[in-house]
């Protein structure tokens, strides 16, 4: 048996030899195959690809005493599948930024065609410099970073503070609210004092039965889209002098940024306790949106708002804008807005004196179809139908003047006693002013004779028909004008009284 099968089995051996090294080659070739077929991770163009980010804004959130500097890292990450190329991460301000940052260990303002792997990340650090203390800076530094990702441009915001202040910053983000933070809780008292300015980002707001004390000289500075909020019984008193009048205003502080108006939101008052009236006397509100906004929004307000050497200016919208509320307005300036200067809606108790309304709204070639004044009694339910609320509205010793044929308008329902009475005055109107039960002693389309009403300079000329034409018994319960000077003796009409040999002054 042996014999016989010998040579099969020696050809089988022989065969196996010769089998291993081509089983060997095939092997080869197949990985090599499945090896080229294989291809390296193509970089994908889709325009459909963004890209996600641990932020959209860094804040550099401390507030510096000292020369600052501080550093924050930012994560990009490719949520996608595939492998994407950054064409270019970019600072906006470019090397004159305040900022730097860091891109894998390099340093600078621009970085280009950086690739991430689907899926994968990428760490930016970011640094800021500023001297705080330095007083040419602005109150917030500000800059933005520029992805651009397959023709995709996205942005995060930068904030750093620039000088020292102190900075109110939202920590409170509730869905149909604006972000806020409150800065008086109830039963608390706080008060803001001149030392320092202040910077409020977001909403600052005064709780339910807190209270918000705003001593003379405080300067109140508010970023983009953000305000100041009484919310319902909570109480705000400002408490500005005639010589230091308390400021409300945007947050840039360059030069070219002092009369423009709509960079901030509103001061915002609710209702309130009897007896607890909101106060604002020697203030200049300008340069937002709204200036004060005072309405009854849960329940009719039981308390008032007390106005005493106000000027509100240059707001896109109203200067001031009520629904149902109870105000006094003694030397109050309502000026150069892009809506109203004074909307009373939803009935109420008014009562102004030594008022000057002057509207030559001319923003950036806008035209403005709504009156300096407006007079409305009622409100609109869910259904639209209206519900009217008794007006009782009266103005005295005031001017109401502007570009607009009619600066004087009403929308009264006659469902709700209701009256509007003036007396000694001036008004732009196309209307009849014969009847006395609601005009009188009203000098009727006589131009007041403003100073410069482009500088927002509202006081009178010397031949101002306002002038000497005045009740002196309105006039004795506003016995000083808006600068402190006396008008016991043949009162002149609105918040200024003219004084002979006046000079521009700082504030007007």
């Amino acid at each position: 048996m042996i014999v016989i099968f010998a040579p099969f089995i020696e050809r089988k051996m022989s065969l196996k030899n010769s089998i291993l090294p081509l089983l060997l080659f095939l092997l080869i070739v197949v990985l090599s195959s499945l090896n080229a077929c294989k291809k390296k991770e193509v970089v994908s163009n889709d325009s459909s690809l963004k890209l996600s980010f641990s932020n959209d804004s860094v804040i550099f959130d401390t507030v510096f005493t000292t020369l600052g500097s501080a550093t924050h890292r930012l994560m990009v990450y490719n949520t996608s599948n595939s492998r994407i190329n950054i064409s270019n991460i970019t600072l906006e301000q470019g090397n004159s930024s305040a900022y730097r940052i860091n891109v894998d260990g390099e340093s600078g303002s621009q970085f280009k065609d950086l690739e991430i792997n689907g899926g994968d990340s990428l760490y930016i650090f970011l640094r800021v410099t500023i001297d705080p203390n330095n007083q040419n800076n602005p109150l917030i530094v500000e800059d933005n970073i520029h992805f651009l990702t397959n023709n995709n441009e996205q942005s995060v915001k930068l904030v750093a503070w620039g000088q020292d202040a102190h900075y109110i910053l939202a920590d409170t983000y509730t869905p149909g609210f604006p972000p806020y933070k409150i800065v008086a809780d109830s039963l608390e008292t706080v008060t803001w004092t001149s030392e320092k300015p202040y910077v409020v980002y977001g909403f600052a707001v005064i709780d339910s039965y807190g209270k918000l004390i705003i001593e003379e000289g405080t300067k109140v500075h508010f970023h983009k889209s953000s305000g100041l909020w009484a919310y319902a019984d909570g109480v705000l008193k400002v408490f500005g002098s005639i010589e230091n009048p308390v400021y409300f205003q945007g947050d840039r502080l360059e030069s070219n940024y002092e009369d423009i108006p709509g960079q901030w939101d509103r001061i915002w008052l609710m209702e309130g306790q009897a007896g607890q009236d909101h106060e604002i006397k020697n203030a200049v509100i300008q340069n937002g949106f709204i200036g004060i906004q005072a309405e009854s929004f849960l329940n009719l307000t039981q308390n008032k708002v007390i106005l005493e050497n106000v000027t509100v200016q240059n707001m896109t919208g109203f200067g001031l804008f009520t629904r149902t509320f109870n105000i006094e307005g003694r030397n109050t300036v309502l000026a150069n807005c892009g809506g109203y200067c004074l909307a009373v809606t939803g009935g109420g108790n008014y009562d102004f004196k030594h008022t000057t309304i002057a509207n030559y709204w001319a923003e950036s070639g806008s035209v403005r179809n709504t009156p300096a004044l407006f007079l409305n009694n009622y409100f609109l339910d869910t259904l639209e139908q209206a519900i009217p609320i008794p007006l009782n509205f009266s103005m005295g010793n005031s001017i109401v003047y502007g570009y607009n044929e009619d600066e004087f308008l009403t929308d009264m329902d006659g469902g709700a006693d209701s009256i509007y009475f003036f007396e000694y005055g001036i008004m732009k109107t196309s209307r009849d002013l014969s009847d006395e039960t609601m005009f009188q002693n009203i000098l009727k389309n006589e131009d007041p004779l403003f100073l410069d009403y482009n500088l927002n300079d509202y006081r009178i000329d010397s031949l101002s028909p306002a002038v000497d034409f005045g009740s002196q018994t309105i006039a004795d319960q506003v016995p000083f004008d808006i600068l402190g000077n006396s008008r016991t003796e043949s009162p002149d009409l609105g918040a200024y009284e003219f004084v002979p040999g006046q000079g521009s002054g700082e504030r007007r």
